[in-house]
C-alpha cells in the first residue's frame, strides 16, 4: 500500500464529517445515527444521498448550491472519500458528510423515511451479474427501507446497458413514477440543469472517449 493512501487513511480518522465502522461493530452495536442524523447536521433539513460517490462529486456540487439540504455520500474506498471530506472540511460545508461502507449495507445507517433523495452517479454496470446491479429490484426495494414517500432518484450513467436495463425492465415494475430520462444528457438542448451541475472523473473521461452520457429520474410513489 503506497505511503500517500496510507497518509490519508490515518487523516481519515480524524474527519468529524467521515463515518466508518466495521461489519462486526455495526452488527453488535448498530450505527449510532441511524434515525439521529439531524443530530449530526444540526438540523432537520432534508438528506440527499449519493451512492457510489468516489471523490463526492455531486455530494460536493450539490451541497455548494443547496445549504438548506444535507448531503451524504457513500462509497467504500477510504482513499476516495479522503478526497471529498477533506474538501468539506476545509470550505467548510457543514451540509456535507460521508460514510465509508458496502452499498449492501446502506439500510443500516438511515431509519424509515429518513433520506429523501438518492443520486447513483456512474456506478458500476455490472455486465454479467445484474442483481448487483444499484438500481436492480434487490437494490431498489433496500433503498425504500430509508425511502421517504415521494422521494426522488437519480442514474446517471455512461452505460446503455445499465440505462436501458433501469427504465425498461427495473422500473416498470416498482410504484415509481418516471418523471424525465435522456440517452445523451449532453445531446439535449436544455432542461436536466442538475444534472449536468457537475462532471465527475469518469464522466469527463466517458465524454472524451465520445460515449453519450444517459440519465433518469424518477418518484417513488410510496
Amino acid at each position: 500500500m503506497g505511503h500517500h493512501k496510507l497518509q490519508r487513511f490515518a487523516e481519515n480518522l480524524t474527519f468529524a464529517n467521515l463515518f466508518q465502522i466495521g461489519f462486526e461493530q455495526l452488527e453488535a452495536e448498530g450505527f449510532a445515527l441511524r434515525g439521529r442524523w439531524s443530530e449530526h447536521f444540526g438540523n432537520g433539513n432534508p438528506v440527499t444521498l449519493e451512492l457510489g460517490c468516489g471523490k463526492g462529486d455531486y455530494t460536493l456540487a450539490l451541497a455548494r448550491i443547496h445549504p438548506e439540504r444535507n448531503y451524504i455520500g457513500v462509497d467504500i474506498k477510504g482513499a476516495r472519500l479522503w478526497r471529498g471530506a477533506k474538501t468539506a472540511t476545509e470550505e467548510p460545508l457543514p451540509n456535507v458528510a460521508f460514510i465509508r461502507t458496502r452499498i449492501e449495507l446502506i439500510d443500516r445507517f438511515f431509519a424509515p423515511g429518513e433520506v429523501d433523495e438518492v443520486w447513483i452517479t456512474f456506478c458500476d454496470p455490472q455486465p454479467k451479474k445484474p442483481g448487483k446491479r444499484l438500481t436492480s429490484p434487490r437494490f431498489l426495494a433496500t433503498y425504500r427501507r430509508f425511502l421517504a414517500a415521494g422521494s426522488i432518484v437519480h442514474l446517471k450513467t455512461d452505460s446503455r446497458e445499465l440505462y436501458d436495463y433501469t427504465l425498461h425492465e427495473v422500473l416498470p415494475g416498482e410504484d415509481c413514477t418516471v418523471l424525465c430520462n435522456t440517452d445523451n444528457l449532453y445531446g439535449e438542448a436544455g432542461g436536466f440543469e442538475e444534472a449536468r451541475l457537475t462532471q465527475t472523473f469518469y464522466e469527463r473521461m466517458f465524454l472524451a472517449e465520445g460515449k453519450p452520457i444517459t440519465y433518469i429520474q424518477w418518484k417513488n410513489n410510496q
